[in-house]
């Protein structure tokens, strides 16, 4: 399982949201988490042709609130359906990671890691 330490030695999980086949390229590298014992849901969303946008909304929501995800990985073309929920998240943890999606190309001036980080270097 994917996990990585913090300062003060608690460990975070990777968080996935994407289409089918991303989500399964992460859960096959070790990223999956779910273990009904823990009280917690997954830590990835799958979304296809029949996800509506407010699963998708609500996913992203549910997974930023979990105080064992330090990274939220999200394929871009759901992230651009969801631009306006991800714009409200302001906090450092969980960061939120734009990927490319399957059969797309990535669009940097979206990203809003890339933006942030920008702006921080003086480059825009």
């Amino acid at each position: 399982m994917a996990r990585g330490k913090y300062k003060q030695g608690e460990e975070r999980l990777v968080g996935v949201i994407g289409d089918e086949d991303t989500v399964t390229g992460f859960l096959l590298a070790g990223s999956g988490d779910i273990d009904p014992r823990k009280g917690r849901g997954p830590n990835f969303v799958i979304v296809g042709k029949h996800t509506t946008l407010a699963e998708i909304e609500q996913g992203f929501r549910d997974m930023v609130a979990r105080p064992d995800i330090g990274i939220v990985v999200i394929c871009q073309p759901v992230a651009n359906d969801i631009r306006h929920v991800i714009a409200e998240h302001t906090a450092a943890l969980p960061c939120v990671l734009e990927i490319p999606g399957k059969g797309t190309d990535f669009d940097p001036t979206k990203d809003v890691v890339l933006q942030k980080l920008n702006r921080s270097l003086g480059v825009k």
